[in-house]
């Protein structure tokens, strides 16, 4: 007789982001939602005066999902803070070998969120994190394409949104929402993929 084989665990996926307007925390809830949509226990968590249950949940996460306003070029301060604060994770290699992400808006089409994203990035292999960029070929880049294309602003490293600036959190573009939904199912897609491999 045959032992079933036993049903992998859920993927575990934080965004920990900081908003500080509120357009950057409709796109981590967009994150959140797609990571959901995949069968990935999603859990959000606001970096600005993080607590203990927020380390705690990023530690025992299998991918973190970074996120922030792009402010003078880079992520926020607080954003920032929370980075420098994750020393002593880096110190331990608490998060060695996790998936890592991001996304990132500003008020411009460019706005120097590449910078932002690249950001990500380099924290993610300090902490000797495994990145996973957009996989979405570029929208909105020809003369049969629409702004309302996922990933309309064609960035790869992550998902770029753009808010108009005299706009609240309602003004964020539906196709940036989407392109983060997009972003938190590739998360849950590829945590899934590489559970069973980090374990073998």
């Amino acid at each position: 007789m045959t032992t079933p084989a036993a049903t992998p665990a859920a993927p575990v996926v934080a965004i920990a982001y900081h908003s500080g307007f509120g357009h950057t925390a409709v796109l981590a809830e967009a994150v959140r939602d797609g990571a959901a949509a995949e069968g990935a226990a999603a859990h959000l968590v606001n970096v600005d005066g993080i607590t203990d249950e927020g380390w705690a949940l990023l530690d025992a996460a299998d991918a973190i999902v970074f996120g922030s306003p792009t402010y003078m070029g880079t992520a926020s301060g607080a954003f920032h803070v929370f980075a420098e604060a994750s020393s002593k994770r880096w110190y331990a290699r608490a998060w060695q070998d996790k998936l890592a992400a991001g996304f990132t808006n500003s008020g411009s089409k460019s706005g120097d969120k590449l910078h932002t994203l690249q950001y990500f990035t380099v924290l993610a292999a300090q902490h000797g994190m495994n990145w996973v960029n957009l996989g979405l070929l570029p929208g909105w880049n020809a003369s049969t394409a629409s702004e309302n294309d996922l990933n309309r602003l064609g960035f790869f490293l992550g998902a770029g949104a753009q808010t108009n600036s005299d706009e609240g959190p309602e003004g964020v573009h539906k196709a940036d929402v989407a392109t983060a939904e997009h972003l938190g199912r590739r998360v849950a897609q590829t945590a899934k993929r590489y559970a069973p491999a980090a374990a073998a």
